[in-house]
């Protein structure tokens, strides 16, 4: 079931790329995050309210509360610099060297959340880098 979630949300963040060069174009990309952000924090806090979730806002701990601050930071900051990069480059080159995320998220999970790192998994990451690498040089 994981995997119908995973390939969702590919798709949207497919279409997140080409609905955000449209919306950038003569749009300071700071800006455009910002509002960005606003659409995506009343989203999600409609979400949360109506499926009943916010309610559990008291049972998170301090290292809940850590974290998820620092995935936020870091959620902010990739997307600033995405925006950036979207607003000064093509799509096609922008969008797949983002998803160099996705090499990087299974070499610090083998590192910091001791998740093995299997052949498959350690060709996977190491393609995603090489087709990195042709897309920037």
């Amino acid at each position: 079931m994981w995997w119908i979630y995973a390939l969702l949300s590919a798709a949207f963040a497919a279409l997140t790329a080409i609905f955000a060069k449209i919306g950038i174009k003569g749009v300071d990309s700071d800006l455009a995050t910002a509002i960005r952000t606003v659409i995506i924090l009343i989203l999600a806090w409609g979400i949360a309210l109506f499926k009943g979730s916010a309610e559990n806002m008291g049972a998170l701990n301090k290292t809940n509360w850590i974290f998820l601050i620092l995935s936020g930071c870091a959620t902010g900051l990739s997307w600033i610099f995405y925006f950036k990069a979207l607003q000064i480059g093509k799509v096609s080159q922008v969008a797949p060297v983002d998803k160099l995320s996705v090499a990087l998220a299974i070499i610090l999970s083998a590192v910091f959340l001791k998740e093995p790192l299997t052949l498959k998994t350690a060709s996977g990451a190491l393609l995603i880098i090489g087709g990195t690498l042709v897309l920037i040089f």
